[in-house]
């Protein structure tokens, strides 16, 4: 579908500025999509999405060759509230905002490769007043049966184009 990644004058605009979810990023698409690319509608094997609002209780620790995984959750924080999220889970991608002049846009955008601090500021980027109550992660779980090239296929969906601001 053409439209989801703006630029220019139509940055910031359009039903596709602001991720607030899997199922609900993926609505727009129409049925012949669904058929055609299956997999595209569904998370792969082993990942998982989850909203927490910050902060949220999670210590993460960089691995080796680039990206972040969780060491432990904080005692009482969010993420150990919530019950979902468990040591050694890899983070795969993170909701960011990104704010270019008057205009701003929150995409989820994969974060294997990157620096703790990258995933940290992305975190910090999600704030109340660019309308962010909450911080959307993705999850792959090794336990689980993820397949590091089922999702790297599957986050070749929300990388930005070249040509794209959030790719500055």
């Amino acid at each position: 579908m053409s439209g989801i990644w703006n630029s220019g004058l139509e940055y910031g605009k359009g039903q596709f500025r602001f991720y607030n979810g899997f199922d609900k990023w993926m609505e727009p698409f129409p049925d012949e999509d669904r058929e055609t690319y299956p997999e595209m509608f569904r998370l792969p094997k082993g990942v998982y999405e989850t909203k927490l609002t910050p902060p949220l209780g999670i210590a993460f620790i960089e691995r080796e060759g680039g990206g972040v995984m969780v060491e432990y959750l904080v005692e009482g924080g969010a993420a150990e509230r919530q019950g979902i999220i468990a040591p050694e889970d890899r983070l795969i991608a993170v909701t960011a905002v990104k704010v270019i002049g008057a205009k701003w846009e929150r995409r989820l955008i994969p974060c294997v490769k990157w620096t703790f601090e990258m995933v940290v500021g992305a975190i910090g980027s999600n704030e109340k007043r660019w309308g962010c109550d909450n911080v959307i992660l993705q999850f792959a779980r090794p336990n689980d049966g993820a397949d590091d090239a089922e999702i790297a296929s599957y986050l070749e969906f929300f990388e930005p184009p070249s040509d794209s601001p959030w790719r500055s």
